[in-house]
């Protein structure tokens, strides 16, 4: 089996950063993910590649009956009270027309329409799996309140990419019982681990920089991954992340070069050895300095189309990847 390149997105809209950006900084960005994505499903289609759209359930809803409808029976009770999106449901509008940063049935219908990508969850609430005052029966809730309002809509929630990369050994358990067969892990390297993030305060104060860094010169490697080596002890397929492809800073454009050449050379080492490569972002990354960060996407996919022609580098969905490895450990 050949190289393959995965690329993720994390598609939650405002319920995503309710709780670290407000909406005086931050509402345009938001406002834009709809062009963003039909930009983004044009692109792709015209380089055959394929996308998947890790979605909070909350966008599946309709209206605010919906919501309430679908809605877990149990919440987390975070301690940080902050973190909880529910605060909310009183202050947002009736429906998508009103309120389209907290809606998005009709862009998840044209995703699932389009037949090339996938839709996959990120929770039905931007779960925070290592907050303290939620635990497993909070997240089992949650992840069945994602799958019910996504069948609701005929999708079937295959895989999973936890909101801020927060992810728990059991909580894995949970999602295979659940019928989720793969989930994106974070990279390898020290500076990606979220447990290490939440109790270390060296690591609270430096990793940023150095992540900062890393999307720019390589010092955590370049993160592929075997395709023999994806079975987790869960039972799961893990797809873990390679490269969070970071949005264009205008002040720092001389360094879009560089930002290019670090993930190219990662996608050319996937090609070659038969890896995997799994980029990542946000949609609402790309909600300011559209043209730029699609001109960056676009030299991207052109690599990998000559990556394609010259070694059978294959884009893919997680669902996707994850099949071809079941069905290679059932015929060896």
């Amino acid at each position: 089996m050949g190289g393959k390149f995965l690329i993720s997105l994390d598609f939650e809209l405002h319920w995503g950063v309710f709780d670290a950006l407000s909406l005086e900084t931050y509402q345009k960005n938001l406002e834009n993910v709809r062009t963003v994505i039909e930009r983004l499903i044009k692109l792709s289609d015209s380089y055959n590649i394929k996308l998947t759209f890790s979605t909070v359930g909350l966008l599946f809803a309709e209206n605010k009956g919906d919501i309430k409808k679908f809605m877990p029976s149990k919440i987390p009770n975070y301690n940080n009270k902050e973190l909880n999106p529910f605060r909310l449901i009183n202050s947002i509008g009736e429906t998508e027309k009103e309120d389209p940063i907290h809606y998005a049935k009709s862009i998840i219908s044209a995703i699932n329409k389009n037949h090339n990508h996938e839709i996959g969850t990120h929770t039905f609430a931007h779960y925070n799996c290592l907050a303290s005052g939620q635990d497993i029966i909070d997240f089992t809730h949650d992840l069945t309140a994602a799958i019910n309002i996504a069948k609701s809509m005929d999708i079937d929630i295959k895989s999973i990419v936890f909101p801020k990369n927060q992810i728990k050994q059991d909580y894995l358990e949970v999602c295979k019982r659940n019928g989720i067969t793969s989930f994106r892990g974070t990279e390898e390297h020290f500076l990606y681990n979220p447990s290490i993030k939440t109790k270390n305060f060296l690591f609270i104060k430096f990793h940023r920089p150095f992540r900062f860094l890393d999307g720019y010169i390589n010092i955590s490697g370049h993160n592929t991954y075997s395709l023999d080596s994806l079975l987790d002890r869960s039972g799961l397929i893990n797809l873990p992340s390679s490269r969070f492809l970071r949005p264009f800073i205008p002040r720092l454009s001389c360094l879009e070069f560089l930002k290019r050449e670090r993930i190219k050379k990662a996608m050319q080492y996937a090609a070659i050895k038969g890896e995997l490569f799994h980029l990542w972002w946000h949609p609402h990354n790309f909600g300011s300095n559209m043209d730029a960060n699609f001109k960056n996407l676009e030299i991207i996919f052109k690599e990998y189309k000559n990556l394609n022609k010259k070694f059978g580098f294959e884009s893919i969905t997680m669902t996707g990847l994850t099949n071809q490895i079941k069905t290679r450990q059932y015929s060896n």
